[in-house]
């Protein structure tokens, strides 16, 4: 009888079964077999405890089934899910839904997909770590609970669609706090006195009269003119010259975090695009050694290396760079998270030989630029540090002194692989005590800048320092604000809307442990003692729980709703009914108030400030502007006796032609349609032409073709997908 090994996905199990013989069957539970039930909260509690309802969803049955049977004939069943809580509880689901003793089941883990890690781990297995499927298990629950109760709340008070999370919502309030400090900020105009000395030596004034000058502290335009007067007369000589050596050291090795911060910053991804695209370089790629996962388990907050990688790397190094590159002892490096998983590995190459350049004709283009992103980090972390000279010199005279900086690469160590994009600031060679003459001396004003807003990178490492949420969560975290539509990303700024504020203004009053990052960062490190079996999850959710909910039931009291509607003294023009102001998550909007029986709706005119006033071309009536998911948009007033719409932000219109844009099978134009169904694309040469795309389209154009994006779900996963060439990007989310 065949060994059946059983891993989370499809491409992994594909990847696998090249490695193995034929006594080997490999299959995917395409992520959890089950969870818990969609309809309802799906815990039962009571004096016992918290009791879980878990149900195997429609589209996973048959292949549940398939799994049973395939387990029945086998002689033996290795769970090999990933090496996460999320993986050991997916296991263990899966283990419960064969049958029998979780002991029967060997567990197989390892942190790369190559022949050699799936071998050593069918050598080595374990038992399915209970501690973890319970960490797992809380964590699922909290959000749940939060999920269900705190969203139900917040939609009957503000509107229907608004939702609350453990994380989304300390990570929103992240968001909200930048946006105060933007909006409070008051500009400060500040001078300096900047001089130029002669064989080109630039300084600022740092004392003036004994006094040294703080940053931004000459505020009076008129004082920093009396001071340049008085300089400009003085004579100069070098005060001190100081030189120091200071290594620039090496940069650690990628974990989740850090990746996905550099590869927004340096390659231009986003978090969640990280993550796709890694995914798929660890679970298995076309290389010239076959396909192999040619990463490490991209799910880390790990800086742990596998003595075998190291060496690899030191032979690398001493090989192409010379003994001059390579440190005595290979270097070490540890997690600032006291928490961290350190039995992981950080994300690195499996294999030092695969080059970027060896796999240029294997991957594609975005894989093989994150991948050479990875492969020199690590290297690059095993290499000397960079050696700098650093220099001061200070010019004086009796009233005052300036300061000029510089800075002189010696060695460039770890930059030999990464680069470096800093030029060197040289100073001129002078000696103390020696005159210099002043050539021009100015008093420049400078303003000074509100703070910036958040982009996903540094949003993901102030999570990360605060210990809000793990590896895994950063990038759904973002991504379910954006779908909530709490917050968009443009010109890669995160900037909160409207419903986010109101959202968070009912959490900060009467649900301030949730959005308290603190309280956050606690509630992870429950969840990590319960993993490492030193606390009880069921307590754990006790001491949560009923707490929160007296909040929650206070809050049915407390909490005044906002959907009560303010008259407008205004009569509905269909039917003479009165005028009411209502919200949506979209914005403020009036409507009659014998809703449904009158349907008559528009925009306040604070919703139609800035938008282009005319006449509708099908019927005379006015054009105002109204809100979507998609967006703003002009709509005849005249709705629903005329349904005529256009698009505003570049959103095209129903039967509208995209611009630019041709059919990939006749060369027609593309055009955005409508049918009951919802929106879609589709060729204008129809029905000569039956080329259409049956997903909800989308304002984005493929980063590879360029083509046309559509929403979809792929194996109940929310995906953009590009209607050319197929490009998947997965837009993972976080509960609740």
């Amino acid at each position: 009888m065949k060994h059946l090994i059983i891993v989370e996905s499809p491409a992994k199990a594909k990847t696998i079964k090249n490695f193995l013989d034929k006594n080997y069957e490999v299959i995917a539970s395409k992520g959890h077999v089950r969870d818990l039930s969609k309809f309802a909260l799906g815990i039962k509690i009571d004096e016992t405890g918290f009791t879980p309802n878990y149900v195997v969803d429609k589209d996973h049955k048959e292949l549940v089934k398939q799994i049973i049977e395939l387990s029945k004939k086998a002689s033996t069943t290795y769970i090999a899910t990933d090496e996460d809580r999320e993986g050991e509880a997916i296991g263990y689901h899966v283990a419960c839904l064969i049958g029998g003793k979780l002991e029967s089941y060997p567990r197989i883990v390892f942190h790369e997909i190559t022949q050699n890690a799936i071998l050593n781990a069918l050598k080595t297995p374990r038992q399915i770590d209970m501690s973890k499927v319970n960490a797992q298990q809380a964590r699922r629950f909290l959000d749940r609970i939060v999920g269900f109760k705190l969203s139900s709340l917040i939609s009957s008070k503000i509107t229907k669609g608004l939702s609350a999370g453990r994380v989304q919502s300390a990570a929103l309030k992240l968001v909200i706090d930048k946006e105060r400090e933007i909006k409070a900020f008051k500009p400060l105009t500040y001078f300096t006195l900047d001089a130029y000395f002669e064989s080109h030596l630039e300084a600022q004034l740092i004392s003036y009269k004994g006094n040294k000058l703080k940053a931004q502290e000459l505020i009076d335009g008129k004082k920093a003119q009396e001071i340049k007067n008085e300089l400009e007369k003085e004579s100069y000589t070098i005060s001190s010259i100081i030189k120091k050596s200071k290594k620039s050291p090496t940069p650690p090795p990628f974990m989740t975090s850090t990746l996905q911060q550099s590869a927004s910053s340096l390659l231009g991804f986003s978090p969640t695009k990280t993550m796709s695209i890694a995914q798929k370089l660890y679970e298995g790629v076309a290389t010239p050694q076959g396909v192999m996962g040619v990463i490490t388990y991209m799910r880390t907050d790990s800086l742990n290396i596998a003595k075998e990688a190291l060496e690899e790397a030191r032979n690398k190094i001493l090989k192409d760079y010379g003994k001059d590159y390579l440190p005595p002892k290979a270097k070490v490096y540890s997690s600032k998270n006291k928490n961290a998983q350190e039995a992981h590995e950080a994300i690195r190459p499996t294999s030092i030989v695969l080059e970027p350049n060896a796999l240029k004709d294997y991957l594609k283009p975005e894989e093989l630029k994150l991948y050479t992103l990875i492969y020199k980090r690590f290297l690059a972390s095993q290499m000397q540090d960079a050696l700098f000279e650093s220099q001061s010199v200070v010019v004086a005279c009796e009233k005052g002194e300036f300061k000029a900086s510089g800075r002189k690469l010696l060695f460039d160590g770890y930059y030999k692989i990464l680069g470096n994009d800093d030029k060197d600031k040289l100073l001129p060679n002078l000696k103390e005590n020696d005159p210099i003459k002043l050539e021009k001396l100015e008093s420049n004003a400078h303003v000074t800048e509100p703070p910036v807003r958040y982009s996903e990178a540094s949003l993901i490492k102030v999570l990360e320092s605060l210990g809000i949420g793990r590896p895994s969560t950063y990038a759904p975290t973002i991504s379910l604000l954006q779908n909530r539509d709490y917050i968009k990303v443009e010109k890669k700024q995160i900037s909160a809307l409207e419903s986010a504020f109101k959202v968070m203004e009912i959490l900060e009053k009467h649900f301030e442990e949730i959005v308290d990052s603190k309280f956050s960062a606690s509630l992870e490190e429950e969840l990590d003692n319960i993993a490492q079996n030193k606390a009880d999850y069921q307590q754990v959710l006790k001491d949560f729980y009923y707490p929160f909910m007296d909040k929650i039931e206070a809050g049915k009291k407390n909490i005044i709703s906002q959907k009560v509607h303010e008259k407008t003294g205004q009569s509905c023009p269909k039917c003479g009914g009165e005028l009411v102001k209502k919200n949506s998550r979209y914005g403020e909007f009036i409507a009659c108030n014998n809703y449904p029986k009158c349907k008559y709706v528009r925009q306040t005119e604070s919703a139609n400030d800035g938008a282009k006033q005319e006449l509708c071309e099908k019927c005379g009536g006015e054009m105002v502007q109204k809100f979507s998911r998609n967006g703003a948009f002009l709509a005849c007033n005249n709705y629903p006796e005329c349904k005529n719409t256009k698009s505003l932000k570049n959103t095209p219109n129903a039967n509208e032609i995209i611009e630019g844009v041709k059919c990939p099978e006749c060369g027609g134009d593309i055009a955005l349609k409508r049918s009951r169904k919802g929106s879609f694309y589709g060729c204008n040469n129809y029905p000569k032409c039956r080329f259409l795309s049956n997903h909800k389209p989308i304002n984005k154009r493929c980063e590879k073709c360029h083509y046309l994006m559509s929403e979809r779900i792929y194996r109940k996963k929310k995906a953009h997908e590009c209607i050319q060439c197929k490009e998947r990007v997965f837009l993972e989310e976080d509960d609740g």
